[in-house]
């Protein structure tokens, strides 16, 4: 199927009326949808992954810290850093637990450092 005729059938999927959805959350459905798609571990052999357990530097680390932690921001910093959807999210996670939480993880090096570049940027969770 060449992509017009892709974009052609997603276009006329889109169309449809769903129940009890207006047109704007329908178009907020779509996106939930598309996002819940892109974050499944099985569909990580589908997208660019190349970059997965490879060292982050800091300077990636503060774009992601930067942003809020949406699902949104997950998806779109997956495919620009060539990650999983789930590493971003545990960054997220790891910036946003509190020191005293993190028990026997907390001398690790990877979470010592989103931790100073959460500091750096003011990431608030």
């Amino acid at each position: 199927m060449n992509k017009r005729d892709f974009k052609q059938k997603l276009y006329k999927l889109f169309a449809q009326d769903v129940e009890g959805l207006n047109f704007d959350e329908k178009v907020n459905y779509i996106e939930e949808v598309l996002i819940k798609f892109f974050s499944e571990k099985d569909n990580d052999a589908l997208r660019d992954c190349s970059n997965k357990g490879k060292p982050w530097t800091d300077e990636e680390l503060m774009i992601i810290l930067l942003e809020a932690p949406t699902k949104a921001n997950c998806r779109k910093f997956a495919q620009i850093f060539k990650r999983g959807y789930g590493s971003i999210e545990q960054i997220y996670r790891w910036a946003a637990t509190p020191k005293t939480e993190l028990g026997s993880r907390e001398n690790d090096a990877f979470i010592q450092q989103i931790k100073r570049n959460a500091k750096k940027v003011g990431f608030r969770a």
